[in-house]
């Protein structure tokens, strides 16, 4: 499963989000990485990756036959993913469980789009709220330029 192979090319006036994210970039030719390259891809420490290996929130980590875990490009694709979950505020439980639907199959597609759905809804009502925000720090950036142009012309 490769969940993401190419970038479509954006218009201006598409919406940024709507479109999936680029890939991390990688070795041409290369398959299998070391934890500390993917370290070096994802910013993840070492702690974490093994972490969401072991609550199952990342698949099956292949393994050499001296035993030290074998990252693929698909094991990169998820992690590219999985950052944009936690970036969205998806509780771990979530995630683990859309990991798990995952593993089990097509014909969990539509209890997927539902964690999905519910996800965005969140993320829009947070967007909404940081319009609100910014709009009150405009003004207030806004008043306070004025006040010092005020100030200014009076002294």
């Amino acid at each position: 499963m490769t969940l993401i192979e190419s970038t479509p090319v954006r218009t201006e006036t598409e919406d940024p989000c709507a479109t999936a994210p680029e890939t991390h970039p990688r070795p041409a030719g290369q398959d299998y990485y070391t934890i500390s390259e993917v370290v070096a891809f994802t910013g993840l420490t070492a702690h974490t990756l093994r972490w969401y290996e072991r609550i199952g929130l990342m698949p099956h980590v292949d393994r050499s036959h001296t035993g030290q875990r074998r990252f693929s490009n698909r094991d990169l694709d998820w992690l590219a993913l999985v950052g944009k979950l936690r970036l969205t505020g998806m509780p771990v439980a979530d995630m683990v469980r859309y990991a798990e639907l995952v593993r089990e199959g097509d014909h969990t597609y539509e209890r997927r789009r539902e964690l999905l759905e519910r996800t965005r809804r969140d993320v829009r009502a947070r967007i909404a709220e940081l319009h609100d925000t910014l709009a009150v720090l405009d003004y207030k950036i806004d008043h306070y330029a004025g006040g010092h142009r005020a100030s200014e012309r009076a002294s």
